[in-house]
């Protein structure tokens, strides 16, 4: 599984509080993968995709 955020993040930091281990607020202020997914993050990273509230990360398997 790939994540990736696309321009356009508010960096509301909903992603990084739904999976810290994904995701992380970054020095911009707009969110960025911080390591790949595993098995045990899935879940948490389809959520997080999901909840995002302006649709800006893309997940591909």
């Amino acid at each position: 599984m790939e994540v990736h955020i696309q321009p356009g993040c508010i960096g509301c930091g909903l992603c990084a509080s739904t999976c810290p281990a994904i995701f992380e607020i970054g020095p911009e202020g707009t969110a960025q993968v911080r390591s790949a997914v595993t098995a045990a993050d899935r879940d948490a990273v389809m959520q997080a995709a999901e909840a995002c509230p302006v649709s800006v990360i893309s997940v591909s398997e």
